[in-house]
């Protein structure tokens, strides 16, 4: 499933607190990074299964994009640590 939301934060750091959220705070369904760019990071959990997250400038902010078959509450939960878009 995809996901997407609209943030305040910069697109390096949202892929950086994503690193941190998927290894530090979801410890029974804990992944790590297996690729990374400047605009993307894949990272391999539970089973080989994986999360890709993307982000690009908005007009309103940073686009965060998260596609992921097993993780989709974690997303979901991740999606909630970060700050909305400017109002």
């Amino acid at each position: 499933m995809t996901h997407e939301t609209l943030t305040s934060l910069p697109g390096t750091e949202v892929l950086a607190r994503a690193k941190r959220f998927f290894q530090e705070r979801v410890p029974n369904y804990a992944a790590f990074p297996e690729k990374e760019g400047p605009t993307f990071l894949q990272l391999r959990g539970q089973g080989g299964e994986e999360i890709a997250i993307a982000v690009a400038a908005a007009e309103q902010g940073t686009r965060v994009r998260a596609s992921t078959l097993l993780f989709d509450r974690e997303i979901g939960r991740f999606f909630t640590t970060l700050p909305g878009g400017p109002a």
